[in-house]
């Protein structure tokens, strides 16, 4: 999904690149899917505040870098944030402002067949990811809009509706992150 959204940046919106521990999958790049880092690296970013938000993720740690996300921001440029339940809570505690979009399966069962057929991860991943959806999709009323991602392409024309709405009723006003 992320790849087929980079596709569409332009129109004033950017997808904000996350740092993570975890090593790359087969075709992923550096700078443009996620940061690739070191424990020891992305320890330093945490203890240097160099991160937006963190958190220990399916056993592998990732954040938002703060100095891109700011850049951007004062370019006047809308920033899509790629966070968890508690990254999004955090995120819009800081900036109550902040866009919420909850991407929800169109079901658990369809969820569990996406994330086997994907084949990255192991059994024991895949309930962690599952238990974790559970939880989070019973959070998902605390977002701002829920989009189903039951069609990729119909769940990205929705994604750039909400922000293309939302932004034509805020008046284009600059974020300042803390």
């Amino acid at each position: 999904m992320l790849e087929r959204f980079r596709s569409r940046e332009g129109d004033g919106f950017t997808v904000a690149v996350n740092a993570t521990t975890r090593p790359p999958r087969e075709g992923e790049v550096e700078g443009v899917d996620y940061y690739f880092v070191s424990k020891e690296r992305f320890a330093a970013m945490v203890r240097d505040g160099d991160l937006l938000e963190h958190a220990t993720v399916y056993g592998q740690e990732k954040g938002v870098p703060r100095a891109p996300v700011k850049e951007l921001l004062e370019a006047g440029r809308t920033v899509i944030l790629r966070t968890d339940i508690q990254g999004a809570r955090y995120i819009k505690s800081l900036v109550p402002a902040t866009l919420t979009i909850f991407i929800a399966p169109p079901s658990a069962e369809e969820l569990e067949e996406r994330l086997r057929a994907r084949d990255t991860d192991t059994p024991e991943q895949v309930r962690i990811r599952l238990e974790t959806a559970r939880s989070e999709m019973a959070a998902a009323g605390e977002f701002d809009h829920i989009v189903v991602n039951d069609d990729l392409e119909e769940c990205l024309d929705q994604i750039e509706q909400i922000i293309g709405t939302e932004r034509a009723r805020q008046d284009h006003q600059p974020v300042v992150l803390p």
